[in-house]
């Protein structure tokens, strides 16, 4: 027993040494300190920590039994040298702690790289330094013969990342004397997991269904949410709703300095860090959002920080944010910087709400920490990109809180457990976020993974006519027309939103409804077996009974902001002309750049200001109030006017109680910084065939990726060729009789 806890404190030494600052490190990690001293803990048994020797274990050549032994790597023996190590598909590991055996049975993660996966580092010249792809060696999986169990690991050096059985999550990495791991030893910590009773209504595993019953934020029992989602079940019964189709987050990471040092100075070991954390939120979000993370490029500064990292989180992510937008060339859905500087603020990240899809605002900062804590603060973070909030700042929070104020949810402040789920309004959240246009490229597939080909892992690469997955998923889903990756017999597909009976689907055929009045419905082509790219209306359509302006995929107005913050319409134009003109606490376009006082709206710009609402409460739905609610009564034209406003503000420091950008303010005019501008002020691009009162030849509508999507019997790229769907044509019953068999 000595030895084990010489090799605890060895491991504990390491940190330190690695670090150069053994109080900030341990105070980052909480939870290490805290195993050191269990009589400050009333329930310190309730954590353990352990020494393993974890075995792979490899098949027999001449039977089914399987043979045990130290050696732990999973590169292929013939891998040539030059390129990227390539690990084998599946795994199988043996570890024996706390009393138990356990299985794990590993694949690798086939949705974690895409195949234009970037890497980059900086000399200390300053020079970049740039390859494609990388080497990947992590898993997920389950324990063997444990169907609620789940795993998590990389394999690049030894065992690193988490495992649960159902009762326990176990976290496992090398432990290392100096540089060298220590003959094979790991550090296993066991934790009780987030466990959930039959009766459990607040965390939830279901991605789909109506999510209006019982208790839960206010927001979500709002009766046109509830229609919309029962609507979208009772008119496409066979189509894929936003819950059921799967997401992909392309997700872009960026190591600062102080990572790089944390992690020895290696970029490799910064690269490889980092991809366990990713693989481990994926695998989270995967179960609980049937969304899947996909790292698509990672840069790791090893030279000095491109942008001031300073202690101030939102100080550091507008920082950040702007050097994305300036110089971050690779194409993706959110940027996330992993940095090891310890921030001033209660939560371990920060991160734009909603902000997915958006170069000014897709994005977030973590802090360090071991691979489970920080892929935690990933979940969270990204969490918020696609719309969700923290559990404590609703007005209903009560209702949306994890039944064990112990183990938590994830977008809930918790001790040092792991939570694995997130909280049914957390869901709902995400859900209404998407049904209000946000996230539009979530449902654009990636390009296929880095992996070699692969028959089974579910995507179609070079020298597959066709995958449908698993055995498991085959059976469920495309099985008939597609054998050992190969179409069966007259079979024109097997997957996809636009095949149905191994038939690719009528052109026409809607695939992908709209969410909202500035979504546009994706209809399948004819000759393709996948939906089309996701896309929505132009910036500056007409919307909400021509009341409002489509502007980033959602329907823009006073009422819908007012409504959706405080749950009543917004005021009478009259409160906007009045206060916002006067440039006080009760009416303004903002503060003053010196930070005292307010400024005044010019005339033209009040209905872009300081947004008024009639009769509201005197807590917002989400967000902090900061300060007092604003009330004034106006008496205009033999009538009271109500007046109210309120400063809300949310963890990124964006402040909703301003008129949002994209709101109509006028005829032909749009609201952007708090200034009222021409829509043609908007650079809005045109699409062919589009002149003056006349878009895509009055015979299709504009999307934001400024291409025509045709009406129904329309066509080419201005939608000025007619050519009419014919009706389908009864098939014969011998064909019929076939398609029966093979769906």
């Amino acid at each position: 027993m000595l030895a084990v806890w010489c090799l605890v404190f060895a491991a504990v030494g390491e940190r330190l040494a690695v670090s150069g600052d053994g109080r900030s490190t341990l105070l980052r990690d909480a939870s290490l300190w805290d195993w050191f001293s269990p009589e400050e803990r009333g329930d310190s048994s309730d954590i353990a920590v352990e020494v393993a020797y974890p075995k792979r274990l490899v098949q027999q050549m001449e039977s089914e039994e399987e043979m045990s032994h130290g050696y732990l790597d999973t590169r292929m023996k013939n891998t040539t040298g030059g390129t990227p190590p390539v690990h084998l598909a599946q795994s199988c590991f043996q570890v024996e702690t706390f009393g138990h055996t356990f299985t794990l049975d590993l694949e690798l993660n086939h949705n974690l790289l895409s195949s234009d996966y970037v890497e980059r580092h900086f000399h200390q010249d300053g020079k970049p330094s740039q390859s494609m792809g990388g080497e990947h060696c992590y898993y997920q999986g389950r324990l063997r013969g444990l169907p609620e169990s789940w795993a998590a690991l990389s394999t690049c050096l030894g065992l690193c990342g988490m495992f649960s059985d159902g009762m326990f999550s176990y976290g496992i990495e090398p432990l290392f004397d100096g540089t060298n791991q220590t003959e094979g030893a790991h550090l296993v910590r066991r934790m009780p997991d987030v466990r959930l009773s039959s009766d459990c209504q607040d965390c939830t595993d279901d991605s789909g269904g109506d999510r209006a019953r019982g208790n839960g934020d206010e927001q979500m029992k709002d009766p046109r949410v509830s229609e919309v989602l029962r609507r979208s079940k009772r008119q496409l019964p066979r189509r894929p709703t936003v819950q059921s189709e799967t997401k992909y987050i392309e997700l872009m990471v960026v190591n600062d300095y102080e990572m790089f040092v944390q992690l020895r100075r290696s970029t490799t070991q910064a690269r490889n860090f980092a991809k366990a954390v990713v693989n481990m939120a994926d695998a989270i979000y995967r179960e609980q959002l049937n969304t899947r993370i996909v790292l698509v490029a990672m840069e790791t500064w090893s030279s000095a920080n491109m942008v001031p990292v300073v202690t101030d989180p939102l100080t550091t992510l507008q920082n950040f944010m702007k050097y994305r937008k300036d110089s971050i060339k690779e194409q993706s859905d959110t940027v996330h910087l992993f940095s090891g500087r310890t921030f001033q603020s209660s939560r371990s990240g920060a991160a734009y709400t909603g902000g997915v899809c958006s170069l000014t605002r897709g994005g977030g900062i973590n802090e360090y920490g071991n691979v489970g804590p920080m892929a935690i603060t990933l979940c969270q973070s990204l969490g918020q990109n696609i719309g969700m909030r923290w559990n404590n700042i609703r007005s209903s929070a009560g209702d949306c809180r994890c039944p064990d104020s112990w183990l938590g949810c994830i977008m809930e402040d918790t001790g040092y457990y792991l939570p694995r789920k997130f909280s049914r309004c957390s869901v709902d959240e995400y859900i209404q976020f998407l049904l209000q246009g946000g996230g539009s490229c979530l449902f654009n597939k990636p390009n296929k993974l880095l992996d070699p080909p692969e028959c089974g892992n579910g995507f179609v690469e070079t020298g597959e006519e066709c995958d449908c997955g698993s055995q498991l998923e085959c059976a469920r889903s495309g099985g008939a027309c597609c054998k050992k990756c190969t179409l069966t017999h007259d079979a024109m597909c097997s997957s996809g939103l636009c095949c149905s009976g191994c038939r690719y689907e009528l052109r026409g055929a809607v695939c992908r409804q709209a969410v909202n009045d500035c979504d546009i419905p994706e209809s399948c082509t004819g000759d393709s077996s996948q939906c089309p790219h996701n896309v929505h209306k132009l910036d500056g359509y007409m919307c909400d009974s021509s009341q409002g302006r489509c502007y980033s995929g959602r329907c823009r107005t006073l009422d819908g902001q007012c409504k959706g913050l405080w749950g009543y319409n917004s005021a009478d134009r009259f409160c906007y002309e009045k206060l916002n003109a006067e440039g006080t606490e009760k009416g303004n376009c903002g503060p003053s750049p010196e930070g005292q006082g307010w400024l005044q709206c010019n005339k033209p710009d009040v209905l872009c200001g300081f947004l008024f609402c009639a009769n509201m409460t005197v807590k917002p739905k989400f967000g902090d109030l900061e300060g007092e609610v604003t009330s004034h009564t106006i008496y205009h034209q033999n009538k009271y006017l109500d007046c109210r406003g309120g400063h809300v503000l949310l963890e990124d420091g964006s402040d909703l109680g301003y008129v949002e950008d994209g709101t109509p303010c006028g005829p032909n005019m749009m609201c952007l910084e708090r200034r009222c501008l021409p829509v043609a002020a908007f650079n809005l691009s045109t699409c062919s065939g589009s002149t003056l009162g006349r878009t895509c030849s009055d015979h299709g509508t504009c999307s934001n990726e400024v291409k025509c999507i045709c009406d129904r019997d329309y066509t080419g790229k201005d939608c000025s060729v007619f050519d009419p769907i014919p009706d389908p044509t009864p098939p014969a019953s011998t064909e019929k009789k076939g398609l029966i068999g093979l769906s």
